[in-house]
């Protein structure tokens, strides 16, 4: 009897540790599972993070390039509103050419006048032959009906400077009331100035300059090329106008 009681309480402490095993490598499997699927949890987290940091780049640059064509955009509609003004601004200047060219035409085919426009200043240019007598400053008919037509256009014009410039050949003035081409060339321009303010043209649009010899347009080497020297230019310009500085010929 005690025997059987003994075989019975060893049978119970096998049947015991068997028991204990199995939950064990159960309770183990479970924890391994679940140790799986957490590390595949954080592998998706983290690509879910890459991938959020790849689309919040992708933002970042896509409003960048929002900013800079919205930029590009305003600084075409800048340009643009500037290209209307000046396209205005010159088809005025262009009326003002017209005008000006048709009321001198018989004096331009005659190539006594040039007239150009550039950069929105326009000029009249004019042989000292056709305005004055050789050495003098003192206008001449011809030269008094060519300032008349000029007159005519500037007189009526708003916000313009009308600066008058004398120019001469490298010839020496000898005799006569100037010393030198500095005093002629500006002795010339004054005479074209109050020519024109006696016409109409406002005095406080007006200037007046002398550059003697020192700003040919060709070379002082022939006869020719000395009569074109010899000229008077009537440059319009608006009225905050800076003309370029020009160093003089040495």
């Amino acid at each position: 009897m005690r025997r059987t009681i003994t075989i019975a309480a060893a049978l119970l402490v096998v049947g015991a540790g068997c028991v204990t095993t199995g939950t064990f490598d159960k309770k183990a499997k479970e924890a391994a599972d679940a140790a799986a699927r957490a590390d595949e949890a954080s592998a998706k987290a983290a690509a879910c993070e890459t991938k959020a940091a790849g689309l919040q780049k992708e933002l970042a640059d896509a409003q960048e390039r929002l900013a800079a064509a919205t930029k590009a955009k305003e600084e075409l509609q800048v340009r643009a509103a500037s290209l209307a003004e000046q396209k205005g601004a010159l088809e005025a200047k262009s009326a003002q050419y017209e005008k000006l060219a048709g009321q001198l035409e018989s004096q331009i085919k005659a190539g006594q006048i040039e007239i150009s426009e550039l950069r929105g200043k326009m000029t009249v240019k004019l042989k000292d032959k056709i305005l004055f007598p050789s050495g003098s400053a003192r206008l001449s008919r011809e030269g008094g009906a060519a300032l008349d037509a000029v007159a005519g256009v500037f007189k009526d014009m708003q916000g313009k400077s009308v600066v008058v410039s004398g120019y001469t050949d490298d010839v020496p003035v000898s005799g006569g009331a100037y010393k030198d081409n500095w005093e002629l060339s500006s002795a010339r321009a004054i005479s074209v100035v109050r020519y024109l303010a006696a016409k109409g043209v406002p005095p406080q649009m007006l200037g007046a300059a002398g550059f003697s010899q020192f700003r040919p347009i060709v070379a002082n080497d022939s006869p020719v090329n000395r009569s074109l020297n010899r000229r008077i230019e009537i440059a319009l310009t608006a009225a905050d106008y800076e003309p370029p500085v020009v160093d003089a010929p040495r």
